[in-house]
């Protein structure tokens, strides 16, 4: 059910009900891989082939409660697994939490925040008896017109790494199986299913894999491959990116399921390395043929692949089961995707709202902050004006397959990363709420009447304008973007509407709700003096943008991306062609900005505060450990090394905040690195007056480069520098040491 607005009454009945309806603690400690697997192998072991087909084997598009199912057994028993969307939330569901999206959770740069938005995940999961959840998504905002790019945690693989880990961690905790997706180079949806993406061996490992990596040792239980090709080879094929690399390099234990219609084949598919087939028909059409199933038991019969990899793949997906310990009093399916007012009613929701509301305002960015306009103080406030279509809910937005619509405000994109909402308390609500009935508040819910914009905005003390650019997945087109968004403008005409608003009021505060970074023209007008960026803020939208607005919250969000100042400054557009070539190599978001000494209009990590925060004593202090080439020379080579930084914050403004303390390595010349690359942060609160010490270390890990050669991972030797600062472009102190 879609609420436009919860009135205060409304909301403590809300709070009553889903109180009344408890989840189960599900708190777990995860079973090692060599304990799964034991249990796995001995339950496999009794199966048929016939049956070790079926747990790889969906049951089709809409053939089962799920988005996707697989078979049981019976003899020995083995449940039919439930696979569901998404990231953000459960979706096709009711009684759910729809909460802010993994864009926001990276901007927020806390890696407490974005575990417990994983754990509450987990819990609602389980608690609707779904084994495996289609998420986090951890492909880059390599362009920032890509239209899944929300889904996942920006353009910086150290970022999108602790994103993918704390994630897993999280839902893995409470029983249920995350699914790192898609794997891999999957940036754009233009042509995603036709297109090859090419892109050197150093690069894959640098950027795009990096995440995955950090999944991996986390001990995600599933991995899903991509729709396009790589280098030639569809990704659910691709016997380097699948064998090669995931399983072997990275030592990855779970299964790796296809994304839904991604398997092109049955031999190739399972000799490249892919485990389970998703929905499981051809098409995607309900029907019952299938590439594996029969299929794949015909493929043994006549010797194309050995049973023993059919084995494999059973026992890869078991193992994740037994390691999540859903072997013992997990909850029965309680959704039905395709039928939902049919499914069972279980209310998962409990007091997970609080936790939205909270990250919806720790992952609000302030861009701009003129002479300290925000916050405002209700009680010396007696007018403002809110304007803007993205101000209010539209119930038109209930008619909206998987959101896929406009003309409304914005809390996430669209596609198959979207849960239902149980409400969405609008910006207008939530203003409305937390200014009280003193405040008397004008509107112009309209983008087109420029007229009764200015009208609304005249004689306020503060004008609050609206706007926001929307994109999502390929099957929904949404006014004319194919998922990719078509360019960088707001859309539905934001920046005459802003610029119609700031003529009006010289007290204009901008406020965007968007998947990425767009345009602003308008950003230098003077009686623009605030512009806050709450992204995609999910069901408790108007309250987290409340909370920030009066200084209940003081934000400390940072930008997980780029804003740029023009369109053409960004260097890896979407690409139409069916070869897309990542040429900028290692220079993606930031790091090309650096390189090619372009101003960004905002740097990636920026972000303002209320108060102000100075930095200093900065120490570095570098470990290293060494060993023989051979036994006859007695050359040392770098083996391992840890760095230990501090540096102490002070709040020298007049209340109490979070900085996001941010760390930029650069590597020795001779590495052939960008100039500088985010390898570690920490969020720390800081009393006024006070000041805090922070410590954050740097491992082998962040340390290392790819060195093609050796296929490996090495620490380059030469002058390394450390950069502590707010922002990629807001440096504050630098200390080198040597390796």
């Amino acid at each position: 059910m879609h609420l436009p607005s919860l009135s205060t009454a409304a909301i403590t009945l809300l709070v009553a009900a889903n109180a009344a309806t408890s989840l189960v603690e599900a708190k777990i400690k995860p079973l090692s891989w060599d304990e799964a697997y034991s249990k796995a192998e001995k339950l496999v072991g009794q199966m048929s082939l016939e049956q070790k087909v079926d747990i790889t084997t969906g049951v089709g598009w809409e053939n089962g409660l799920c988005v996707g199912n697989t078979y049981p057994t019976t003899n020995p028993d083995f449940p039919g697994l439930c696979l569901q969307d998404a990231p953000l939330g459960i979706r096709f569901a009711s009684n759910v939490t729809s909460g802010v999206s993994s864009i926001n959770a990276a901007a927020s740069f806390d890696r407490k925040q974005i575990r417990a938005r994983a754990e509450y995940l987990g819990k609602e999961f389980r608690g609707k008896g779904v084994h495996i959840q289609l998420g986090p998504a951890v492909n880059f905002m390599r362009d920032p017109r890509g239209g899944r790019g929300w889904e996942a945690g920006g353009e910086d693989p150290f970022l999108m790494g602790v994103l993918a880990e704390e994630s897993v961690k999280g839902v893995q905790e409470e029983g249920v199986i995350a699914t790192a997706k898609h794997y891999i180079l999957n940036e754009q949806e233009t042509n995603r299913k036709l297109a090859s993406t090419d892109v050197d061996e150093r690069t894959l490992h640098e950027i795009y894999l990096w995440p995955f990596a950090r999944a991996v040792e986390a001990g995600v239980g599933s991995i899903m491959c991509s729709y396009n090709k790589a280098h030639g080879t569809y990704a659910c094929e691709n016997d380097y990116l699948m064998n090669t690399v995931l399983k072997g390099e990275l030592g990855f234990k779970g299964f790796i399921q296809s994304d839904w219609g991604a398997t092109m084949s049955t031999d190739a598919a399972v000799k490249g390395g892919l485990d389970m087939t998703m929905p499981g028909d051809l098409t995607m059409d309900g029907g019952l043929n299938s590439y594996f199933g029969k299929n794949l038991t015909q493929a043994v019969a006549e010797k194309r692949i050995d049973e023993a990899r059919v084995t494999d793949m059973a026992v890869r997906i078991v193992a994740p089961w037994y390691k999540m310990r859903q072997d013992k009093g997990f909850p029965e399916v309680a959704l039905d995707a395709f039928h939902i007012d049919q499914a069972p009613f279980v209310n998962v929701q409990a007091d997970h709202f609080k936790l939205v509301r909270e990250l919806g305002a720790a992952s609000s960015v302030l861009l701009k902050n003129t002479k300290g306009a925000l916050p405002i103080d209700s009680k010396k406030v007696k007018k403002i004006s809110v304007i803007g279509t993205d101000a209010a809910f539209n119930a038109e937005l209930n008619k909206c397959a998987d959101h896929g619509c406009t003309g409304h405000t914005l809390a996430q994109g669209w596609g198959s990363g979207t849960a239902t909402y149980p409400y969405l308390i609008d910006p207008l609500t939530g203003l409305k709420n937390a200014l009280g009935d003193k405040v008397e508040v004008k509107t112009s819910i309209d983008d087109w009447d420029l007229q009764k914009a200015a009208e609304a905005a005249k004689d306020t003390d503060y004008a609050f304008v609206f706007s926001n650019a929307n994109s999502g997945e390929e099957y929904i087109t949404v006014d004319g973007n194919v998922g990719d968004r078509n360019n960088l403008s707001l859309w539905n005409n934001g920046d005459n509407l802003i610029k119609a608003v700031a003529d009006a009021n010289k007290n204009t505060i901008v406020v965007i709700h968007s998947v990425g970074a767009v345009l602003m023209p308008w950003i230098n007008h003077p009686n623009i003096k605030a512009v806050l960026w709450p992204g995609l803020p999910g069901q408790e939208s108007g309250n987290s943008l409340a909370d920030v607005v009066t200084g209940k919250v003081n934000p400390s969000g940072r930008l997980p991306y780029t804003i740029a100042k023009n369109e053409e400054d960004y260097n890896a557009p979407i690409d139409p062609k069916m070869v897309v070539e990542y040429t900028e190599k290692l220079l993606v978001g930031y790091k090309w900005f650096d390189h090619a000494k372009i101003e960004p209009l905002f740097p990636f990590g920026h972000g303002l505060s209320y108060t102000k925060f100075d930095y200093s004593k900065l120490k570095v202090k570098a470990k290293a450990s060494y060993e023989k080439k051979d036994k006859n020379d007695k050359t040392k080579v770098l083996k391992d090394a840890t760095v230990k930084v501090t540096v102490t914050v002070s709040n020298t403004g007049a209340v109490d905040g979070a900085e996001i303390v941010q760390l930029y390595l650069s590597h020795p010349e001779s590495a052939g690195s960008p100039l500088k690359q985010l390898r570690g942060f920490e969020k720390v609160f800081v009393k006024k007056g006070k000041k805090e010490n922070v410590d954050i270390e740097l491992s082998k890990t962040e340390l290392s480069i790819w060195d093609v050669e050796k296929k490996a991972w090495v620490i380059p030797t030469g002058k390394f520098t450390v950069h502590i600062g707010a922002s990629s472009r807001d440096i504050r102190q630098s200390s080198s040491f040597t390796l």
